[in-house]
């Protein structure tokens, strides 16, 4: 992970790493030691019960990136975003002055606006926050980028936290809060400074006041794409879910665990460092480059953890309730508690990482800081959205641990709905796993295959799931031209024909098919897509190619586009390839986690793509091993 450490010691992130990591450390330290106040020195300030307190300042804190978003996305198109960001932070450092006056004059409205008011603060960071990242970083290091930016914001929630509860138990000097605060946003605009200029994208942009037609308006562009808005829409629940969780925890902590106010600390910091490990982690699993396979996985593991936690929490208090830290650790219950907490965490950070990096990478670039905008309306409706209906069924009597049941069978259901859309998701997932349980995959080459643009990928057909291989490999979506038998396979077919895979026959046993099979890649080719072909036309049952086939020939004289040749290693004898007989009859044949390879070569012109020449490069980047 070497790779996206290096980054820190960058002028074009660093500075911007350490301004966004102090912001949100301070949004936390504040936040959280205002509810720990009033959780548990509730009589002290309000009327209101704590668990109903609790989730109304998630909501005050949401709102303004409901309310203001949109106009925050255009003054990050219009203007330079890393003034922008000192701006920002010195309305953050204003901020903080009203906190210490609602803390001196022991004034709870006060402090609410002040919380209002850091939400407003975050809501003008935002599209600064994730729009300048494809600005300053290149495409290779946008995961690490990503992985870092969302793994130091969790690392600065927990110590946020830590430090606002502490500053919290120090009841008789609640002022000392805002005195911090104050300290760390003087800090974060000394940081801001040193962030390199961001230029606008759209500096011509006349910035609409009218927070509802603009932000119906950002909608619309990232409504443009639908992998982008669908994308968005997952980010926007795993706020909801994440917090709804979080807002629970002081609550929780009390009143279901017997803790005191450590043990909130506690919480938030297992589930935070659960966040910044797999964030961290995306960079390693994915080899770098967005890798959308781990969102899947990562809904799975918020799912399971999320009913498993529900099923942990104890039914009834400990006996002498509230415990010190200590002695809540002493009890075997907690234990599963924290560990449930860890791996939604964990599991959160896979799903939320990549989600983030496609976004940036997929967004139009002049219309990029609007799409993060919207991006952030939709995050602060489902979590303002979530906020209202966990207090709605807290008060009508539904327990904490039955509402985190709740939420996690939710989850599933998204989840589902989501892929089903967007099979790609769950696509990419089949890949990432199987090259990850099955496989170990080395790949060399794969800057040959062009970043954008029509190319036509050939290779060697080893196995019934090259075609897999290969797409887990690729960074970009791949349209494979196919045998029809094998496009019509009950459970690999299945996979291939959400893989938009092109079916293709013999002219002797189909020739309507096989026209049908050339006008379809023209098409894919001209709309900028990659084609896939096996040009032998089979599977190999001997080891060795076959000859290969004029139809790639065919293709480029219709639709001139470079051929990118590549060779699969070490897939021959495996369980998926037809050595000694049928595929598919003798599981593990080889064993898990056998080394495979996928080489690329330099692109071939489309004047020089004969059979003869293809099938000598791809024999020569296989070599001896098969």
């Amino acid at each position: 992970m070497s790779s996206q450490f290096s980054l820190l010691g960058t002028r074009r992130f660093a500075p911007f790493f350490a301004t966004q990591f102090l912001g949100a450390f301070n949004d936390n330290l504040f936040k959280n030691a205002l509810v720990v106040l009033l959780t548990f020195q509730a009589a002290a300030w309000t009327t209101l019960p704590p668990e109903v307190l609790t989730n109304i300042a998630a909501g005050i804190f949401i709102l303004p990136f409901f309310l203001f978003s949109a106009t925050a996305g255009q003054l990050a198109d219009k203007f330079d975003k890393a003034r922008l960001a000192r701006l920002v932070k010195l309305l953050e450092v204003l901020i903080m002055g009203v906190a210490l006056l609602g803390f001196v004059s022991h004034s709870l409205p006060i402090l609410l606006v002040a919380l209002f008011l850091l939400g407003l603060h975050s809501t003008f960071f935002g599209p600064v926050k994730y729009a300048i990242l494809p600005q300053h970083l290149r495409d290779h290091e946008l995961v690490g980028g990503n992985a870092l930016v969302e793994a130091g914001t969790f690392v600065a929630i927990l110590l946020g936290t830590l430090a606002g509860g502490l500053l919290a138990g120090a009841a008789a000097h609640p002022t000392w809060v805002a005195y911090a605060g104050l300290l760390v946003a003087a800090l974060g605009y000394l940081f801001s400074r040193g962030i390199p200029a961001a230029p606008a994208p759209v500096p011509q942009l006349v910035v609409g006041l009218n927070p509802f037609s603009e932000t119906w308006r950002n909608i619309g562009f990232a409504r443009q794409n639908r992998t982008v808005f669908l994308s968005i829409l997952g980010i926007s629940w795993f706020w909801l879910y994440g917090a709804l969780f979080l807002a629970q925890f002081p609550a929780y902590a009390r009143n279901v665990l017997g803790g005191n106010e450590a043990s909130v600390t506690l919480l938030l910091a297992v589930f935070t460092i659960g966040v910044g490990l797999g964030s961290l982690l995306c960079e390693r699993l994915s080899a770098g480059h967005v890798e959308i396979g781990l969102v899947p996985f990562g809904s799975i593991g918020l799912t399971v953890f999320g009913i498993d936690l529900a099923f942990a929490s104890p039914a009834q208090l400990p006996l002498g309730a509230p415990l010190e830290l200590t002695r809540l650790l002493a009890l075997h219950a907690s234990w599963r508690v924290l560990f449930d907490l860890f791996a939604l965490g964990l599991f959160g950070g896979f799903f939320v990482v990549p989600l983030y990096a496609l976004i940036q990478l997929r967004s139009a670039p002049e219309q990029r800081a609007r799409i993060i905008a919207a991006n952030n309306i939709l995050n602060a409706l489902f979590m303002v959205c979530g906020a209202l209906a966990a207090a709605g069924l807290l008060s009508s009597g539904v327990s904490i641990a039955v509402l985190f049941a709740i939420a996690a069978l939710c989850n599933a259901a998204v989840a589902v709905y989501i892929y089903s859309l967007v099979p790609e998701f769950m696509l990419r997932f089949v890949a990432w796993l199987l090259v990850h349980s099955v496989y170990r995959l080395r790949q060399q080459g794969l800057e040959n295959i062009p970043a954008e643009g029509g190319a036509v990928l050939i290779c060697n057909h080893v196995s019934f799931v090259d075609p897999i291989v290969i797409a887990a490999a690729c960074r970009r979506p791949i349209r494979f031209v196919m045998d029809h038998r094998i496009y019509r396979q009950p459970l690999i077919g299945f996979v291939f024909r959400h893989m938009h895979a092109i079916p293709i026959a013999p002219a002797r046993e189909d020739e309507s098919m096989m026209e049908a099979a050339f006008e379809e890649v023209a098409h894919a080719l001209s709309a900028g897509e990659l084609v896939a072909i096996f040009p032998e036309g089979r599977i190999t049952d001997t080891g060795e190619l076959y000859p290969f086939r004029p139809g790639v020939q065919r293709i480029v004289a219709r639709t001139p586009v470079p051929v990118i040749p590549m060779a699969l290693q070490g897939l021959w004898g495996s369980f998926f390839s037809r050595k000694d007989g049928p595929a598919m009859s003798r599981p593990l044949r080889r064993g898990m986690f056998s080394r495979i390879c996928l080489n690329i070569g330099a692109p071939v012109a489309p004047g020089e793509a004969t059979p003869e020449r293809l099938q000598s490069l791809v024999a020569g980047l296989r070599g001896d091993w098969r």
